[in-house]
């Protein structure tokens, strides 16, 4: 166990402290962060590895849909106007699912802020990942922090220009296959790849990499903190996702204030000391370059980094951890209520430990029913209710549609023989990988009988009609009906059309027009 004047004080500035903040236009203050280490900077790498190993591997994954539909996996396919998501495939005219999905977005991310306020952004947002990665970089190259400002902070030297450009080159190589990974989800990416690199891939393709390359290395590299604080409208719209019951990186200053590195001196004269030693370790590994200890801030992106720092400080000095926490602010209210004598004093740390040193019973803790309440609830109902919507609409939609447009001039003609023939344009919707007969049955209309124009098929009630896969196959049809069967200006009937091979059929309400029936 080691004495509060055995941590090392970090010289560590808060750049973003409310405190201290710079105005709009002023130039950026570099911010370098020191490594963290500890549980949330081990989910951090985790998080980091899933997101871009999902990101840049899935283009690859191959999905068998058989010999008339791409294999890969997840495809945005613009030239045929489809969407392919492994054995879900997505029309332009269902596009709806997708806005569906970016509602469930929505819901989800509203769900998880109320809960565990911006989880999203300290831990899965890209901006996030990619700057944790060009970090990972950076100290690989340049060093720690320390290592990191004196080389920043002398003058340029060969070696700093060699790992200068080292490092830039690397960020560039990271910039670069991001945004080739993007454009790989558009096409086929074995093919695509080969044309990039032979030269023969579409200008669109080299235009979407240099865009992605450049904000990836601009936002990533350069910008980092500078993305969240200024241009994300999230840390300005959550405010309101928030409440007394949300979890957030909280410095508890009922148990930290008053802050010295001099306890037993301090507590020798007779005054009170709290658990803080004022080492600036949580300073120095804050991404975002701000203080927890000066309260909530738009900045923070609550990706705990500082508690991490904090708790090994705590172990070092045997105390508890927790300085620095995930809190809700019911239970930092409460226990600062209890710290203060229900606020008529100064905190006071004895009032929070009983005599043998340890937290008073009065002391609110977290835990996981805390975060189930209302709010929650209505966002867990609603995101669920969508999410099965969704999934029970995509197991029973139809993978067979027909649409009937009605000839507009003439709206009839009368033939030699008095019948009444109408004119119909009939689009056949193959929404499957596989070639299909689809059997267009006439129903209805007593009498009358279908020629499709174009074919040696005879005139019938009835045409098996060949559909190739993932096509939509148009038809002119005439329907004729003898002047005796006439029964009025207007009278409805269907076209029915069917899979005989998977019995699934759609059908079309159209209406058969005459002239006027003069009495």
């Amino acid at each position: 166990m080691l004495d509060q004047t055995q941590i090392e004080r970090l010289e560590a500035e808060p750049v973003n402290s409310a405190k201290t903040r710079q105005p709009l236009y002023a130039a950026r203050k570099k911010i370098f962060p020191k490594r963290a280490s500890g549980r949330f900077r081990q989910f951090k790498w985790l998080v980091m590895a899933i997101t871009l190993g999902i990101y840049y591997l899935t283009p690859w994954l191959r999905w068998d849909r058989g010999a008339y539909a791409p294999d890969q996996a997840v495809l945005v396919d613009l030239a045929s106007r489809r969407f392919y998501f492994f054995f879900i495939e997505i029309w332009p005219q269902e596009f709806y699912y997708v806005a569906g999905l970016l509602v469930m977005a929505g819901v989800g991310l509203f769900l998880l802020t109320s809960t565990v306020g911006r989880a999203w952004c300290g831990y899965a947002c890209p901006q996030t990942v990619w700057v944790d990665l060009f970090l990972v970089v950076e100290r690989a190259i340049e060093g720690d922090r320390n290592a990191r400002m004196k080389l920043d902070a002398g003058s340029w030297t060969a070696r700093k220009l060699a790992l200068r450009t080292a490092k830039h080159l690397i960020w560039l190589v990271i910039a670069v296959a991001t945004g080739g990974a993007w454009i790989f989800y558009f096409a086929d990416a074995p093919t695509l790849l080969r044309e990039v690199f032979t030269g023969t891939a579409a200008a669109v393709a080299y235009g979407t990499i240099g865009i992605l390359t450049a904000t990836t290395y601009t936002f990533g590299g350069l910008m980092r903190e500078q993305v969240c604080t200024y241009m994300c409208p999230w840390p300005r719209i959550q405010a309101a996702m928030l409440d007394e019951s949300s979890l957030t990186v909280t410095y508890n200053d009922w148990r930290g204030e008053p802050r010295s590195r001099h306890a037993k001196k301090v507590q020798a004269a007779g005054f009170s000391t709290g658990d803080c030693v004022d080492c600036n370790a949580c300073v120095a590994v804050c991404p975002m370059g701000i203080d927890i200890r000066d309260g909530q801030q738009l900045e923070c992106i609550t990706c705990a980094l500082c508690i991490d720092a904090c708790d090994g400080v705590m172990d070092k000095l045997g105390r508890e951890r927790g300085l620095i926490s995930y809190a809700t602010l019911t239970d930092y209210n409460a226990n600062m209520a209890l710290a203060t004598a229900q606020r008529t004093s100064p905190i006071t740390p004895s009032l929070i430990r009983a005599g043998d040193g340890r937290f008073s019973e009065k002391v609110a803790h977290f835990h996981l029913g805390k975060i189930f309440r209302p709010r929650t609830f209505v966002y867990m109902g609603l995101w669920s209710m969508l999410g099965v919507g969704l999934g029970y609409s995509l197991l029973t939609r139809d993978r067979l549609e027909v649409n009937v447009l009605h000839d507009r001039n003439p709206q009839f003609v009368t033939l030699s023989d008095g019948a009444i023939r109408n004119g119909y344009t009939v689009k056949l919707l193959n929404m499957i990988p596989k070639p299909r007969t689809i059997v267009v049955t006439l129903q209805g209309l007593e009498g009358a009988e279908m020629s499709l124009v174009g074919s040696d098929l005879p005139p019938g009630r009835s045409f098996a009609i060949p559909v190739e896969p993932d096509r939509l196959k148009m038809l002119k049809i005439f329907v004729r009906m003898p002047v005796a069967r006439i029964h009025g200006e207007t009278q409805s009937f269907k076209f029915v059309a069917e899979d005989k091979a998977s019995f699934e059929a759609n059908q079309y309400v159209a209406t058969f027009n005459a002239p006027e029936i003069r009495k």
